[in-house]
């Protein structure tokens, strides 16, 4: 379980970070990161049985995908 954890405290840092780079020095860097640090936050989340949220994150991770693609 240590290594969930260490991966969903990863995967908030990053978030803060890409929003951070999203809004201050380049979106496809941000959306990126954003995308990277989400997906490593999912297992914890189906590790927990936090449904509710591995579906947003899924959701987010649909809106930056459509964000690469563009």
């Amino acid at each position: 379980m240590r290594i969930y954890t260490s991966m969903r405290i990863l995967g908030s840092i990053g978030v803060i970070a890409a929003y951070f780079i999203i809004l201050h020095v380049n979106v496809l860097a941000g959306v990126i990161i954003n995308f990277a640090a989400d997906l490593i936050s999912i297992p914890y989340f189906v590790k927990t049985k936090a449904w509710d949220v591995v579906i947003m994150l899924v959701f987010l991770l649909a809106i930056s995908t459509s964000k690469l693609v563009a």
